[in-house]
């Protein structure tokens, strides 16, 4: 199955099955690069779209998994976190942080493990869908499988 995923996506599929997880991989026909797009093409609510965010803090990257349904309060989340500052990275620190662009940044599969926060929100679906290394690709996993795979920090993200 895995032969017909671009190089990202194997990439992503390979730390998925590391981690022992079982969703797989799906290409969609068309780029689901936004919640609405992807939560569309799937027939499931914006909310459980786990929306894989890259911002700068603290002069680092900081990977924000957050539901479809909400926007990062960035001062809010940096308060609740002690950090400085929490800005949007340019396309060229999301590239450079995960190996991915922006729209199908996956919460695996990066060069090196990112800090990563995820929006509580995420734990009210018994599914959600993340991207799968590219805008065209997309996986199924559970909240408790989101925080094991990240290692992340679970808070209110809006």
């Amino acid at each position: 199955m895995t032969e017909n995923l671009s190089a990202r996506s194997r990439i992503v599929h390979e730390a998925l099955r590391s981690a022992g997880l079982s969703g797989e991989i799906i290409t969609l026909p068309d780029a689901a690069s936004t919640a609405a797009l992807a939560a569309a093409a799937l027939g499931v609510e914006v909310g459980a779209i786990a929306n894989s965010l890259v911002f700068w803090s603290d002069g680092a990257p900081l990977l924000v998994m957050t539901s479809g349904a909400h926007r990062v309060d960035t001062a809010g989340l940096a308060s609740r976190l002690g950090r400085e500052s929490i800005i949007r990275a340019t396309p060229e620190q999301v590239r450079e942080a995960t190996g991915q662009a922006i729209g199908g940044v996956a919460p695996t599969g990066h060069p090196a493990p990112l800090p990563t926060v995820i929006d509580e929100a995420l734990a009210a679906f018994e599914e959600i869908w993340a991207a799968g290394g590219t805008p065209h690709t997309v996986f199924p996993l559970t909240f408790d499988e989101l925080v094991r795979l990240t290692g992340g920090t679970v808070t209110a993200v809006d």
